[in-house]
């Protein structure tokens, strides 16, 4: 496969090459930024803005993500309007990761898009597809949340620290737990 079939095939959820030349550059170009971003004193907030601008695919007009923050290849990455993401935000963006207005992610949150095979024999060849995460407005994530593959938070959400969602939540729910149930209507 070329670059350009390898990335398609990424991102349309089929199985592919994780170590694919093209990807391995990717990579290295993203990591390349992300060090030079978590490096950075909290001070320069024009270059730091600079960075993630020059990462995300898309972004609103105000954002912070506090450093560190680590993704594997950003342009995956959307959010909208007021978003903030506290310390240690991991995203790893083989799907898209979609997140609308006014998101507020706590420290140590992980969301995930990558997925491996159950089988080791077929694990160890590098093959992975990826699921796209979608998350909708108003969304509070608490800190130490992990997200996984495929999951579609709804509007108006609240996601309890330490909680682990492994399906779709409604709109205007609290979750928490492992996994993350409904506790609460809002």
């Amino acid at each position: 496969m070329n670059a350009e079939e390898i990335w398609k095939s990424m991102l349309s959820g089929e199985v592919y090459d994780a170590t694919h030349p093209e990807l391995l550059r990717k990579l290295m170009i993203t990591r390349e930024k992300l060090w030079e971003y978590n490096h950075l004193r909290p001070t320069e907030t024009g270059r730091m803005r600079e960075i993630i601008e020059s990462l995300l695919g898309s972004y609103g007009d105000w954002f912070q993500i506090n450093q560190p923050f680590r993704c594997d290849y950003g342009e995956n990455i959307h959010i909208g309007q007021n978003f903030f993401a506290n310390f240690n935000l991991t995203i790893l963006d083989e799907a898209e990761v979609r997140m609308g207005d006014n998101v507020f992610i706590g420290p140590n949150v992980s969301i995930y898009t990558a997925c491996h095979p159950l089988d080791a024999e077929t694990r160890n060849t590098a093959v992975e597809w990826a699921e796209p995460v979608t998350i909708g407005n108003n969304v509070w994530i608490g800190g130490s949340v992990t997200i996984v593959p495929g999951v579609t938070i709804g509007n108006n959400v609240v996601i309890g620290a330490g909680s682990v969602v492994v399906k779709d939540v409604p709109d205007t729910v609290a979750v928490a737990g492992n996994p993350a149930r409904i506790i609460k209507q809002l």
